[in-house]
């Protein structure tokens, strides 16, 4: 290029001869006519058609394979060499194998989607669940790991579950909001089952009760994404293998659940509001200040995130949860039963009663048994109380294998029935506290159930206390007369007649 410049200069601005140009730079006459002719070098022109790819009348094949492709799994569809072996043997082809690349190479990028960049205005969300490896009690587990993001500001809360599920969902809604300080007013999804009940229509839902309730207690509006669609909530499909490769590696390791994990990630995604992304015009933490004032303030009620079941007792007095048997009292067995599940308990409503309360299990098929639920049962059939799975793993303190001891060698057989007695003060008692009035019965000699009662219940009563008369000054001037007790004495002379 600096020769074609300066031949052209010196020739058509200097007069230079162009036999004296070509004699000088050891150019043909036709190279100096092209020089002269185009300000910079025209590149390469073809004077002749291009042949034929020997491939070309195979193209449509090509492309049919490639077309049917999409509808295959993914790790099972066609690669350029799989496509060029069944040209070969199923069509006679003779070309090279890099013609085929370039082939499925132009097809793929002809075909590739192009997709609109879309517009976020302040107040609004995308949410999503991914999955991540954590080691928890010592063992490799999954989690499930839920995003919701604020793709104006870029602010993101990450939090962790056991499990995909509706209590996790409402449960990471809850904790999102109350990080961002306020709740987004429209959300986007995918269509997922714990949400979406039914497709109706491209953009149309038939939701689940449990996000109808959600949704009735924020008040923000929903949007779905199109049927295999996720590109239209881009933003936190990309933060989610962000969160995952920023905030989770290395592997973490946790003991005794997942909360101490959410704890250090939330402390996280606080520090990251501190960063400033390319081509915005302040960092997280500011435009998520600036972004506050589109969004919905946070009920100051607050939401319970728990799914709702209404399954039945069964003859053991077992309810089934989540593919898990949950122990009632016995009095509630072959009755139909509401079970709130949360993602750390599990409450069992009758009548708008809890009577039943248990630690969540994430396990799959276990019975969870409160030997409580059944020592109205074990009263009636005391023959079962060393048989009982309930009670199986129940360790009592010594004093009661005492007590049960003495009040069968006392009585026998209904000695067993008389401890049994004893033991079903724990429905309205404390371990603890029934414990001592057990040890204070011994210590009386007293093994009686009504004796261990009256014990009990004379340690709950609370004394008198004074009325303080601080802060009420007016109080102080009121005068009461002592009450007049002769009319006592004539009863007490009575009585000592």
């Amino acid at each position: 290029m600096d020769n074609w410049a300066e031949i052209r200069r010196r020739v058509l601005a200097d007069g230079l001869s162009g036999r004296a140009a070509c004699r000088e730079y050891k150019i043909h006459w036709k190279t100096l006519k092209k020089i002269l002719d185009n300000p910079e070098p025209p590149g390469y022109r073809r004077t002749k058609p291009r042949r034929p790819s020997i491939l070309e009348p195979l193209l449509p094949v090509v492309h049919q394979i490639l077309e049917d492709d999409k509808k295959a799994p993914k790790k099972q569809r066609h690669t350029a060499r799989r496509i060029f072996d069944r040209l070969k043997a199923e069509h006679g082809y003779a070309g090279g194998l890099t013609t085929v690349k370039d082939a499925v190479r132009a097809w793929r990028r002809s075909t590739a989607e192009v997709f609109v960049p879309l517009a976020h205005p302040p107040g609004e969300a995308q949410v999503d669940f991914g999955q991540a490896e954590v080691t928890l009690d010592g063992r490799a587990a999954t989690v499930a790991v839920f995003v919701m993001t604020l793709p104006y500001s870029d602010a993101t809360f990450v939090c962790t579950f056991p499990r995909e599920c509706t209590e996790a969902f409402l449960e990471g809604h809850v904790r999102a909001f109350e990080f961002f300080g306020g709740v987004p007013r429209r959300i986007s999804y995918d269509n997922s089952k714990i949400a979406v009940a039914r497709v109706t229509g491209p953009r149309d839902r038939k939701l689940t009760d449990a996000f109808l309730r959600l949704k009735s207690h924020h008040l923000f509006e929903d949007h779905f994404c199109l049927v295999r669609r996720p590109n239209e909530k881009g933003h936190v499909e990309t933060l989610v293998g962000f969160a995952r490769r920023n905030f989770l590696v290395p592997v973490p390791a946790v003991h005794g659940g997942l909360e101490p994990l959410n704890a250090r990630l939330e402390a996280d995604c606080r520090a990251d509001l501190a960063r400033r992304l390319r081509g915005k015009p302040a960092t997280k933490v500011e435009l998520l200040a600036e972004e506050r004032a589109g969004m919905l303030p946070v009920p100051s009620e607050a939401f319970l995130a728990a799914r709702v079941e209404q399954p039945a007792a069964d003859s053991l007095s077992l309810v089934r949860f989540d593919t898990n048997d949950y122990s009632v009292p016995t009095a509630y067995a072959h009755h139909k039963l509401t079970a709130v599940g949360t993602v750390d308990t599990l409450r069992i409503v009758a009548g708008g009663r809890v009577v039943a309360e248990h630690k969540r299990s994430w396990g799959r098929e276990g019975i969870f048994y409160d030997p409580v639920h059944y020592l109205a049962l074990l009263e009636r059939k005391p023959g079962a109380l060393d048989f009982a799975a309930p009670l199986e793993d129940w360790e009592l303190p010594v004093c009661f294998g005492v007590l049960r001891r003495r009040l069968e060698a006392e009585f026998g057989g209904p000695g067993t029935r008389r401890f049994i007695k004893v033991l079903r003060l724990l429905e309205w008692a404390s371990l603890r506290d029934l414990t001592r009035a057990v040890e204070r019965a011994l210590e009386l000699g007293m093994a009686d159930a009504d004796a261990v009662r009256l014990i009990l219940e004379h340690r709950r009563e609370e004394p008198v206390g004074l009325f303080c008369l601080d802060g009420r000054p007016h109080l102080k001037l009121v005068g009461v007369p002592a009450p007049d007790l002769s009319a006592y004495a004539s009863l007490a002379a009575g009585v000592a007649r």
